[in-house]
């Protein structure tokens, strides 16, 4: 059978994809909210019964969180493991939201027709488009290329902290010649990319203490602290006025930008204007010797993520409130140990804390940056896959984004690496809305179709098609990020 057999039928199965993945982005599958734990298993539920709608041996297995979803196809040749997560982050506030967001719809936009949806474009909409290229190769060919094993996680957006205990105690079963992660991001619509480089991910959410209660503001304005006044006046201090990050030591590790990476990426013509434009903004906000590609791809950074303190509900409340606390996160790349900027960065706070107020710190994560694989026979093979049917303008990027469960396979025995996008990378709020542009769901099945093409996968010879790559060495253990 020719490639062109199974691209015909995704084609004409098309409508039967769309709407088992809208199956699937209806179940509201939030991992970091305990009220959706039923829901996650459901999740998890619905993926085995559609592995084994096409003949796939598929099972949920327990884990302290959330389950995990593994399917195998035997076969000869190499051993490619799909790696894809069901969970979704949560939806709040739902007031930014135009309809419920656990009822995807495909809608008309400026820049064609998109899927909207909680998941559509992270994870569920790349995990489905693997599935269904691999359901369309099984059917008109009556067998898979190769050895498959399907690796679905329901932590990716919670952390992932049963992934690395998961994976030690099935080290045998889950070892791989190469790893496909679908979970990062195009260049731009047209120009699908591969990553080579992953950033790390350190979260941080703190908590100031200061009277023993709430207090009225006008019997205790003035003469008693105020947490929020504290902890504002810290997180203004995070950054200085050219935008560099003021935690002590936080720049160790961070290496120049190569000369040859810095022309690659001006080749790319990257317009910074409409990059910022598409969200109404106009400037960046980032280092100032720095261009904006360079921020969001080769440069670490710290955001706060979420602030809390008083009163925050309808109407006035003229409380002194005893706490305030904040979410802090801090994207690393190089050699930076995201365990020596916790440290640091609680340090820094501490030392800015006056009389009579407390802080406590809970940690969310900690990995590091993760090396890159440029070289990669099974990366060139993919990046000829892709423009079998997406166009000659494919690129093989350096990109830089944390991805928790990716980075966790690489550091895997085993595992090779390889990660590419089938999703829209930019979303117009991505607090609000998660899209996938519709065209790019038919065009990633046959990229995947192409990908997994007897004569692509054995390019090299067997036990030497892919070559794996190893974790960027860095000073301590590593805790999951």
């Amino acid at each position: 059978m020719t490639l062109d057999a199974t691209l015909s039928r995704i084609d004409a199965d098309m409508p039967a994809a769309l709407d088992r993945l809208m199956a699937l982005l209806r179940i509201p599958s939030i991992s970091t909210d305990p009220a959706y734990k039923a829901e996650c298993d459901r999740a998890a539920d619905w993926l085995v019964a559609d592995l084994a709608s096409f003949g796939i041996a598929a099972e949920k297995r327990p884990t302290p969180g959330h389950p995990m979803v593994v399917g195998h196809v035997p076969g000869d040749g190499p051993h490619v493991l799909f790696y894809g997560h069901y969970d979704v982050q949560p939806v709040d506030p739902l007031t930014l939201w135009d309809r419920d967001p656990f009822d995807p719809a495909i809608e008309e936009t400026p820049k064609g027709r998109v899927i909207r949806g909680r998941g559509a474009s992270d994870d569920k909409g790349q995990l489905m488009t693997f599935v269904e290229a691999c359901r369309a190769w099984k059917e008109v060919n009556g067998t898979l290329p190769c050895r498959i094993t399907f690796f679905f996680e329901g932590e990716e957006e919670s952390g992932s902290p049963s992934l690395i205990p998961f994976l030690k105690e099935n080290a045998e079963e889950l070892k791989a010649d190469l790893a496909l992660i679908c979970d990062t991001g195009l260049f731009e619509s047209r120009v699908p990319a591969i990553m080579t480089q992953l950033r790390g991910l350190l979260g941080e959410e703190i908590t100031l203490t200061g009277p023993d209660k709430d207090l009225h503001s006008g019997m205790y304005g003035g003469a008693a602290i105020n947490p929020i006044r504290v902890l504002a006046k810290i997180l203004a201090n995070l950054h200085d006025v050219a935008g560099r990050i003021q935690v002590p030591g936080f720049y160790e590790g961070v290496p120049d930008l190569p000369e040859d990476m810095a022309q690659q990426w001006q080749a790319l013509n990257f317009d910074h204007g409409a990059f910022l434009g598409g969200v109404g903004l106009s400037q960046p906000a980032g280092e100032t010797d720095k261009t904006p590609l360079e921020m969001i791809w080769s440069r670490p950074t710290a955001e706060v993520n979420g602030i809390i303190g008083g009163y925050t509900g309808d109407g006035f409340k003229t409380v002194l409130p005893s706490k305030a606390s904040a979410k802090v996160s801090f994207r690393l790349v190089g050699q930076q140990d995201p365990h020596a900027i916790r440290e640091s960065f609680r340090a820094w706070v501490q030392a800015q804390l006056p009389e009579d107020v407390t802080a406590e710190f809970h940690g969310h994560g900690a990995s590091p940056s993760r090396a890159d694989v440029d070289r990669a026979p099974g990366l060139r093979t993919g990046a000829r896959g892709a423009g079998r049917r997406m166009g000659p303008r494919r690129r093989l990027h350096r990109l830089r984004r944390v991805d928790p469960g990716g980075g966790l396979l690489q550091d895997h025995p085993g595992h090779g690496h390889h990660a590419g996008r089938l999703g829209q990378g930019r979303r117009p709020d991505p607090l609000s809305e998660r899209e996938i542009r519709r065209r790019e769901l038919s065009e990633g099945h046959p990229q995947l179709g192409a990908r997994s093409g007897r004569d692509h996968l054995t390019a090299g010879g067997p036990g030497r098609v892919f070559t794996p790559i190893r974790p960027a060495p860095h000073a301590a253990s590593r805790a999951k990020g």
